[in-house]
């Protein structure tokens, strides 16, 4: 009877695949880098002013304040065309006095004026007498007494001569608090539909090429890590080959 021979253990014959050194990702050339920087730099800055001009008034309107840009010279050397007034609102007419200066809504008109107060007087209420051609007269009470109002009369710090009209207290805007030289020019031009474009315009475009560069970059680093492996599998095919 002849003896059963043993199997004979599984020998492995390839070659032991050797890892491949660890290759150090290649750094960028430096025109890469600076056109990196750049773009980042464009990124960074149109959206540092896009968010300065959205938060600035809001941080102001959360404390019961406003921001009014001056449009002419009438206040100087107060404040000039350009800058940005800070205005609280009023809570009681009896806040009104000769020196502060508030912002206004006059009859019949559509703009605010701010100018210094110079007089706080009561003045009977007028209105048209119908059939008439705009001719006004006093409304009269249930006693038959002209009703009044509290009224201002303003002038311009720069102007020679009061304002022609005396306002209503009720078309009060708000009294001055602080002024900002030079805010108006740019807080107008970023809050314009040119200026929020400029802003936004070139951070979209610079992200989109931050993105297609990051893609050219992923491509060009699996094709360098094909071309680095493939001798090594070629040789290890030699050997299984023997």
């Amino acid at each position: 009877m002849t003896p059963r021979t043993r199997p004979q253990p599984f020998v492995e014959r390839r070659a032991p695949r050797v890892a491949a050194p660890a290759h150090r990702r290649p750094r960028a050339p430096w025109a890469r880098r600076t056109v990196t920087a750049l773009l980042w730099t464009v990124v960074v800055l149109g959206v540092t002013g896009f968010v300065a001009a959205t938060v600035v008034p809001l941080w102001f309107q959360a404390r019961d304040q406003r921001l009014l840009i001056v449009t002419s010279g009438s206040m100087e050397p107060r404040f000039s065309a350009g800058d940005v007034v800070v205005l609280r609102a009023v809570g009681d007419a009896s806040e009104l006095r000769p020196g502060l200066v508030v912002t206004f809504q006059p009859i019949g008109s559509s703009e605010l004026v701010t100018h210094r107060i110079v007089e706080v007087v009561r003045l009977p209420v007028m209105r048209e007498v119908p059939g008439t051609d705009g001719r006004q007269a006093p409304v009269l009470d249930a006693a038959g007494e002209p009703e009044t109002r509290a009224y201002i009369r303003t002038q311009g710090d720069a102007n020679s001569a009061p304002d022609p009209d005396a306002t209503p207290v009720e078309r009060v805007r708000g009294v001055l608090l602080s002024v900002h030289e030079g805010w108006g020019r740019a807080l107008a031009w970023a809050t314009s539909a040119a200026g929020r474009a400029m802003l936004l315009g070139p951070p979209l475009l610079a992200l989109a090429t931050l993105e297609v560069l990051s893609v050219l970059d992923d491509r060009r680093r699996r094709e360098d890590r094909r071309r680095r492996q493939a001798p090594q599998d070629g040789k290890l095919d030699a050997l299984l080959l023997e």
